[in-house]
């Protein structure tokens, strides 16, 4: 509560007449901890609820962007490159720095309502936790703040940001909701940058990053290497399933394995816990892409290697597309997803999952190219001999009128683009 008085979230006032009021309550919560660098804290937050009931507020324009993991793990690639320095802060309250451009009436909350003015509700004046318009409204300070700073948003990713030095060196900073990553070669640039934000946010230094959205980031700067693990979040996951003694493979689903929508996730505890490994297989684990993929869907520097599985689902017949981008050695960016229409053909299916692997490929130059990175992507490694010849003979002919004009000729023109 003082928190909220000092971010002048509100104002009591009277209910004007044909006014609503949207309800609050407090959620309590334990913040694990990051061992050696942070205790596990107890937080109380105060949300509103019903937001969706707000009279006359426009929700077209309450969408903040959310960076993409393949993004940080490029941050992260750079970090571990130029051996960098990484470093984290947090925002307090972070929904609280955003302005309201909506009249919205709440209600006192429990345990802090106003002696002989039990009938007074809070003209909200800034945005709170669970409204709509509160990360947007957050997002839209964040960005005026660091642009003013002569910070340059990444036009391929709007949560990174770099400013040029003077002396040619480069300051990264990635935003996450309340979290931010820090990159420099010099400590003096870290501390500068994180002064200038104390000075306008309420802040909390947490020093040398140690873990970022549940991912625990592992530094060995002798062989200018970083690991991400998710070590403590698997564990509770075995837990949580009473699956501890589960024996590990070294492949997680084998190809001879084929699944309907017969098989798909019943139980609220199966279903739970395809969700729970789709966290991993996103953030840090793309050994599971493909096995998570398959379980999920029943229910309802550079580029390197593509391939396709076609008509690999039994009940709609659509193929599996796959692809891996490593920079260095390490993967960055991978997907194991169905295709969203179905593929007459194999050189079809194997066309299409180009065409989305050629479209991440261009997004990651261009996030790397506006970060002083220079990505050569020459090669697009895939294993269907007609989906290289077609790429290489661009006319039509009778054994390939079926494949949607869409795809070829959008393949034809991301390949133009990649080979410049």
């Amino acid at each position: 509560m003082e928190s909220l008085h000092k971010n002048k979230t509100w104002d009591l006032v009277k209910l004007p007449k044909g006014k609503k009021t949207v309800h609050c309550k407090w959620v309590f919560e334990k913040k694990e901890g990051t061992t050696g660098a942070e205790e596990p804290r107890y937080k109380a937050r105060l949300v509103a609820k019903g937001y969706s009931q707000i009279p006359g507020v426009d929700f077209t324009d309450v969408f903040s962007p959310v960076v993409k993991h393949s993004s940080i793990r490029a941050l992260l690639g750079i970090v571990a490159m130029h051996d960098l320095e990484l470093e984290q802060l947090d925002v307090k309250t972070v929904f609280l720095h955003g302005e309201l451009e909506e009249d919205i009436y709440m209600q006192q909350p429990e345990g802090f309502i106003v002696s002989e003015k039990e009938n007074y509700v809070y003209l909200l004046k800034k945005s709170l936790y669970s409204l709509k318009q509160s990360p947007r409204q957050w997002y839209k300070r964040f960005d005026s703040f660091m642009t003013s700073h002569d910070f340059k948003r990444n036009s391929f990713e709007s949560c990174v940001y770099f400013k040029k030095n003077s002396d040619g060196s480069f300051v990264y900073l990635l935003l996450y909701a309340d979290d931010m990553l820090i990159a420099a070669k010099d400590k003096g640039k870290i501390r500068k940058v994180k002064d200038q934000l104390s000075e306008e946010f309420e802040m909390k230094d947490l020093g040398p990053t140690k873990k970022i959205l549940g991912i625990e980031i592992l530094r060995d700067r002798k062989s200018s290497k970083l690991y991400l693990s998710q070590k403590g979040y698997i564990e509770k996951v075995l837990c949580r399933f009473n699956i501890q003694s589960a024996k590990p493979v070294s492949t997680h689903l084998a190809a001879h394995f084929r699944l309907s929508s017969t098989l798909s996730p019943e139980s609220d505890d199966e279903i739970g816990a395809v969700g729970s490994l789709m966290y991993v297989m996103v953030c840090s684990r793309p050994d599971l892409s493909y096995a998570v993929s398959a379980f999920g869907r029943t229910e309802d520097g550079v580029i390197r290697y593509v391939d396709a599985d076609f008509a690999r689902d039994f009940d709609r017949r659509r193929s599996l597309t796959g692809y891996v981008f490593t920079i260095e050695g390490c993967a960055i960016s991978w997907k194991a997803t169905l295709q969203t229409t179905v593929a007459s053909s194999i050189a079809e299916a194997e066309y299409m999952e180009i065409t989305e692997a050629c479209k991440e490929a261009i997004w990651l130059k261009g996030l790397f190219s506006e970060l002083n990175e220079d990505l050569q992507i020459s090669t697009v490694f895939v294993d269907s001999q007609s989906a290289i010849f077609l790429t290489k003979d661009q006319m039509f002919h009778e054994r390939t009128k079926h494949i949607d004009v869409q795809y070829l000729l959008f393949v034809i023109l991301l390949l133009e683009v990649i080979l410049l």
